[in-house]
């Protein structure tokens, strides 16, 4: 039993698979090419990332497909309502990579509240010539604690970002028209922990009180979620944090609202134009940037590895 993990798949998975008799290939074959690989070697099962993508006319041209996985959230590479009217099962692995996600969404916001990209710029081209004058640049750092972050999307990953700002001593506020309260249950190292129920309120609420603003949510199929409108509405100096997905923020709305001071900094995971983003955005002093790494960590892919192996196991019956 063969299966194609085209963008690679953690060694856990792979010897969780391979234990159980099933061939793991994990050559990167091209998208044009991929047709004719999975016929000429009979692959039952497709695992991908965000690169590959499986259309209805990938669907419909192999025959032999039974399973398609989504190592990490998001399936909009793939054509998943008509893969399953073809009677394909579709698996992802949501909850695997939410600490993750919420981890890096912090590491841009401490990033950003410390000026790190604009000053790991220019430290090393004048940090031993203009040293006090970079230390008067970034002496208005800002701390998180005390300050309001507002989350759009109370997902999985929406509600670890609450867990770690609750931790921090925010105060979170939150948007979701699917989601009406949420429970966040915050643990601390001695095994004690506190319950925080947060109501979400009307995405407005969030925009106009919100210090940072964090985003959450699918890709967008009717336009931007974060434009010039939504910008208007925020606090001066607001932060804002996309490690969702492209194209739910507005990149020339954002260029604008950091150039004129109304955001203060962003920090930027996803891009509208993957994997080639604009020239303008990769040299923006005030944006802090990761290409898409929100679910690379060792932890994450190693569960995305074993959920995976885990639910191909369980629908193909090997046990």
């Amino acid at each position: 039993m063969k299966i194609l993990a085209n963008d690679g798949l953690d060694q856990s998975g792979i010897d969780a698979l391979t234990e159980k008799g099933f061939e793991v290939i994990t050559t990167k074959i091209p998208q044009e090419l991929l047709v004719d690989y999975i016929n000429e070697n009979n692959i039952r099962t497709v695992l991908v990332r965000s690169a590959t993508q499986i259309r209805k006319d990938l669907i419909d041209a192999c025959p032999s497909i039974e399973i398609i996985g989504r190592g990490g959230v998001g399936m909009d590479n793939i054509d998943v309502d008509y893969a399953r009217s073809k009677n394909i099962h579709v698996i992802n692995t949501p909850s695997a990579s939410s600490e993750s996600v919420a981890e890096l969404v912090f590491a841009h916001l401490f990033s950003g509240a410390r000026f790190l990209p604009d000053s790991n710029r220019k430290m090393p081209v004048i940090g031993d010539s203009e040293f006090a004058k970079l230390k008067k640049c970034y002496e208005k750092g800002i701390e998180l604690r005390g300050k309001t972050i507002g989350i759009i999307g109370m997902g999985r990953i929406g509600q670890e970002v609450a867990r770690i700002a609750l931790g921090l001593g925010m105060r979170v506020i939150a948007a979701d028209s699917n989601v009406g309260r949420a429970s966040i249950k915050v643990k601390f190292y001695n095994n004690q922990f506190i319950n925080v129920d947060i109501e979400t309120e009307p995405l407005e609420g969030v925009l106009k009180h919100a210090d940072f603003i964090t985003l959450h949510v699918p890709a967008q199929k009717d336009g931007y979620m974060i434009g010039e409108e939504a910008f208007a509405l925020m606090k001066e100096g607001v932060a804002i944090v996309n490690c969702s997905r492209g194209g739910v923020i507005d990149e020339e709305a954002l260029v604008a609202a950091l150039n004129s001071g109304k955001v203060a900094f962003a920090g930027l995971d996803v891009f509208m134009n993957e994997p080639t983003p604009s020239k303008e955005i990769l040299n923006h002093p005030k944006i802090s940037l990761t290409p898409h790494t929100g679910a690379s960590t060792v932890e994450a892919q190693d569960r995305i590895g074993l959920s995976l192996a885990e639910q191909i196991c369980s629908i193909l019956q090997v046990y």
